[in-house]
């Protein structure tokens, strides 16, 4: 049992050093434009997915409101998140998506530790 115990935490240790983020990032469109607001989202999506460190980015509508977008995000370690980061600020927004947008987007930030 010692034994187990010990193991566990030699693998908790492990994860910490490289520990996976997550976001889940809440977004409203106008009313009727979530389909719009998805497509658009989608090239960019395809995009972020060949970045270093980038393992999911994708955007989903609610079932239940089409209107109601989610985007899942997952990094390999808040470095590669960082370097995502400075990219996307790096870059001009889209104003056309942003003229589809009720709102600003919600981000919750999850970690493995």
């Amino acid at each position: 049992m010692t034994g187990g115990a010990r193991l566990m935490r030699v693998g908790l240790a492990e994860r910490r050093t490289d520990v996976a983020v997550r976001l889940i990032v809440s977004i409203k469109a106008k009313a009727g434009r979530g389909s719009e607001l998805a497509a658009m989202t989608l090239a960019r999506t395809r995009e972020v997915q060949k970045e270093p460190g980038c393992i999911q980015y994708e955007i989903f509508e609610s079932a239940q409101n089409p209107d109601s977008l989610v985007l899942l995000e997952t990094w390999t370690d808040q470095a590669a998140l960082d370097v995502h980061i400075a990219l996307m600020r790096s870059q001009p927004p889209n104003a056309a998506a942003a003229e589809l947008r009720d709102g600003g987007a919600t981000v919750e930030r999850y970690t493995t530790e």
